[in-house]
Order: C-alpha cells, then sequence, then structure tokens
C-alpha cells in the first residue's frame, strides 16, 4: 500500500513536472504550418474628419480570433508594442492606434476625442468586411489602455456593452487630474507633449481643467460592472484614485479582477508578468 503511495505520488509530480515544462505560449513562436502566418496590418480609420493610423498584429491561423485594442497613455512613449507581440503569440489579435493629433495620426491632440477614436476603432474592426479581413470575432473584442489609455478604455468600455471585457493597466483618472491646480496640471503637461500636434502645456491643462467632472471616471464605475474588468496597478501613486472605481463597480455586482504590482509606471521590470496576468484574464473569460 505504501509502495502504491509513493508511486502515485511519483506519477503526480511528474505530471506536474511535465506541465510546468510546457513552454507559454506568449513566448513561443506559433508553427510555421499555420496558414494564414502572424501577419502585421496598417490600418486607416477614419475618426472625426481624419483618419487615424493603426496597426493590426494578426494571430496565425485561421480564426476568426479574439482581439485585444490596446489604448496608449499620455503621451505615449510606452505603447505595449511587447504585450501586443506576447497575446499575438498566445492566439490573439492585438490593435494599436495612435489618436488624433498624436504619433503621426493627423488632426491636432484635444482629451475629449481620444475616447471618439476608440470608439472609432472599435467600429471599424466590427465592420464585417473588415472582422473577415483581419480574422476578428466580433464577439469577443477586450478593450486595454495603460495609462491615459486606462481613462479611453473605463470612458469607452462603460458605453459598449458588445466588448468581451476591459483591461486598466495603471490608468489614469483624468478627470482627477484636472482638479489640481493649474500650475501643477501645465507642468504635468509639458512632461508629456512630445510627439503631439496642435496642442501646448496651457490648451492641454484648460481642457482637462474644464472637462474636470466630465472627464472623471468614478461615475462610470457602474457601467464598467456589466462587462469583466482587469485593473491592474503599480508603485506610481495612481492606485488611490482607482480604488474608487473598483470598489463601485463591485458594488454594482461587476466581476472585477484586481492585482499589485511592485513597479513603475510603465512596468519596466514587469512586463513579462503583465503580459501574463494579462493572458491568464483573457483565457479565463466566459464564453460568448
Amino acid at each position: 500500500m505504501m509502495r502504491q503511495g509513493i508511486l502515485a505520488g511519483l506519477a503526480a509530480l511528474a505530471l506536474a513536472g511535465s506541465a510546468l515544462a510546457q513552454p507559454s505560449p506568449l513566448f513561443t513562436d506559433p508553427p510555421t504550418s499555420l496558414s494564414p502566418r502572424a501577419r502585421m496590418e496598417v490600418l486607416h480609420i477614419a475618426s472625426g474628419a481624419v483618419e487615424i493610423n493603426g496597426v493590426a498584429y494578426l494571430a496565425a491561423g485561421p480564426g476568426p480570433h479574439p482581439t485585444i485594442v490596446i489604448c496608449h497613455g499620455w503621451p505615449g512613449n510606452e505603447k505595449n508594442l511587447d504585450l501586443a507581440q506576447a497575446l499575438r503569440r498566445a492566439g490573439w489579435n492585438a490593435i494599436t492606434f495612435n489618436y488624433r493629433g498624436s504619433w503621426g495620426s493627423p488632426g491636432v491632440f484635444r482629451f475629449a476625442q481620444n475616447p471618439d477614436d476608440a470608439r472609432a476603432v472599435l467600429a471599424h474592426l466590427r465592420a464585417p468586411d473588415v472582422a473577415a479581413k483581419l480574422g476578428i470575432d466580433p464577439r469577443r473584442i477586450v478593450l486595454a489602455g495603460h495609462s491615459m489609455g486606462g481613462w479611453v478604455a473605463a470612458t469607452v468600455g462603460s458605453d459598449d456593452i458588445g466588448l468581451a471585457g476591459v483591461v486598466l493597466i495603471s490608468a489614469a483618472n483624468m478627470g482627477m487630474v484636472g482638479a489640481q491646480p493649474r500650475a501643477r496640471v501645465v507642468a504635468q503637461a509639458a512632461g508629456n507633449s512630445e510627439a503631439l500636434a496642435g496642442t501646448s502645456p496651457e490648451i492641454q491643462a484648460d481642457e482637462l481643467i474644464a472637462g474636470a467632472a466630465r472627464f472623471d471616471l468614478r461615475p462610470r464605475a457602474a457601467g464598467l460592472a456589466r462587462q469583466p474588468l482587469l485593473v491592474l496597478t503599480s508603485d506610481d501613486g495612481l492606485k488611490p484614485l482607482t480604488d474608487p472605481i473598483v470598489a463601485a463597480a463591485r458594488a454594482a455586482g461587476g466581476s472585477v479582477t484586481e492585482a499589485h504590482q511592485a513597479t513603475d509606471h510603465s512596468w519596466s521590470d514587469a512586463r513579462l508578468t503583465l503580459a501574463t496576468r494579462i493572458h491568464a484574464w483573457l483565457q479565463a473569460l466566459p464564453a460568448r
């Protein structure tokens, strides 16, 4: 009996070791036998009176594939392209884009336009001809955002019941940024103005201050409770601004997953952790 128990224990350990030895799809290139191969498509998406630019990182295989749209921050020096590539290896399409007036997209940069740009991207991807061309499953689109992009994702996600989920990465509540003294907002904008067209620190500060109530995410928590929500925070001081949104979404009956990482605002020394946590959450999403 003891021998059988020992053998059973060894077998369990062997199985566990085998599972641990399996490489993560996040960090394993897809087989070259898959058709179509993993590929990249440049996007030009109508928003306002211009066409903003984007990139589609398309997963290998016939699809349709689940798709994540990643909204960059202010100004967007960290675009999370490594995250896009990792999720593509794991079978997800990943879409990145630049708001009007940012990083070469035509137009002028205004905060109020950024959620509209994200809505334009979602509408573009959901168009039947585009979805078919890019291998997108319109029922399984997740909207993610980092920093100010988290504000964009939360703003759009609170109104869009067609999303499969929303991911906030070190999200900023731009309404609360605008609630600060003007000199402080101008100074913050001065450090976040590179690659932004048709604006200035003063223009940005005045828009944030004038729109402080309208840009506040806290009233949007009930809307965010309508789909799964992943909130990832870091040691950048923004967690206290996110906590009320998490609490209100949970109080409204939302499915909220929250995790904190001891890293900087850009997750500079936790990039693999970031990809792994998001992928695990995506894999656990309910079928639609």
